[in-house]
């Protein structure tokens, strides 16, 4: 084996308890050598919750989630890969955000993420923050394919809620709308659309007829529970080599093992059935070309278990990309 794409201080030199959290233990960007260069990853922090509907206190996530990552190691049982052997890696702090301005902050962060590493190679994962973050990091994704003139992204959307409503009380950027924003930029191709995990009551029946209407493919939870990945398995068979953002709400996650979200959905995934799933979507060798893990709220956590569960998470994903490398 040759030298790692990603140096990690040492555990047994440098406790994880010490020193000060970045994503994983990365190094900074700016501080990658040159020999790691350039970098596979940039994970970045987006704190802004002000598109949230419910309980606000999202936008503390990235700080939450860096300090319980600290404990994340880098080889991957299940894969039998050590990530870091494979991917430079490194955490590019936090975008700038605009506060007051749901859609001034979408075209600020995803400025911002545009030019973060080397456009040319660099994947983004933006850590929120809530879930209006990810119609950012889309359009930075999808801008540095190809100078924006690639096809639009499929998408795999784990998540209990559809998220894309058009309009609330006059916004059309909040966490509810950033799919609907992004199949209507042409960010996104809704018939390679996965959303998985979708539960709970809706407000009406008709919340679902734009997926349905665009070709999205739905499994909800209690699908997921009475046939397994059989829905999942076809899409992701016709996936084949395609361009893929994935993008993960924690609240798909039942409350009991993720409290920490404003928008708690009961009766979801377990945090070993999810991590389970997402090591499942490398049977199909996924092309991932970005990524965004959202929607923690750190006040409403107890014993840091979804920061830390919002972590393994991250690295489920990276896995992802390792393994297709590899």
């Amino acid at each position: 084996m040759g030298e790692p794409r990603t140096t990690l201080p040492d555990p047994r030199r440098t406790p994880r308890y010490a020193g000060v959290p970045t994503f994983c233990r990365f190094p900074l960007i700016e501080l990658v050598p040159a020999s790691q260069r350039p970098v596979d990853w940039a994970l970045y922090g987006v704190p802004f919750d002000a598109g949230v509907t419910y309980r606000p206190g999202a936008r503390f996530g990235p700080r939450a989630i860096r300090i319980e990552s600290q404990y994340v190691k880098p080889y991957h049982l299940a894969h039998d890969v050590k990530i870091t052997d494979v991917l430079s890696l490194a955490d590019a702090g936090d975008a700038p955000v605009h506060p007051f301005d749901l859609e001034a902050n979408v075209s600020e962060v995803a400025s911002w993420a545009s030019a973060v590493g080397d456009p040319k190679h660099t994947k983004l994962m933006a850590v929120g923050g809530d879930h209006s973050i990810a119609l950012a990091n889309i359009r930075a994704t999808h801008k540095r394919r190809s100078g924006g003139g690639a096809k639009p992204l499929a998408l795999i959307h784990f998540d209990s809620h559809l998220d894309t409503v058009d309009q609330l009380s006059g916004e059309r950027y909040t966490h509810a709308s950033p799919f609907i924003r992004a199949i209507e930029e042409k960010l996104i191709d809704p018939s390679r659309m996965l959303s998985i995990g979708i539960k709970g009551p809706l407000n009406t029946r008709d919340d679902l007829d734009f997926a349905r209407k665009h070709g999205v493919t739905l499994v909800s939870y209690n699908q997921w529970r009475a046939e397994g990945t059989k829905t999942i398995d076809a899409f992701l068979s016709k996936l084949g080599d395609a361009e893929t953002y994935l993008t993960f709400d924690i609240d798909c996650v039942d409350p009991a093992y993720a409290p920490g979200t404003g928008t708690p959905s009961v009766g979801g995934f377990t945090s070993a059935e999810v991590l389970s799933l997402l090591r499942h979507l490398a049977k199909f060798n996924p092309n991932l070309v970005g990524a965004d893990v959202v929607e923690v709220l750190p006040d409403r956590d107890h014993g840091g278990i979804t920061s830390l569960l919002a972590a393994h998470v991250m690295f489920e994903i990276l896995a992802l990309d390792a393994m297709r490398r590899k």
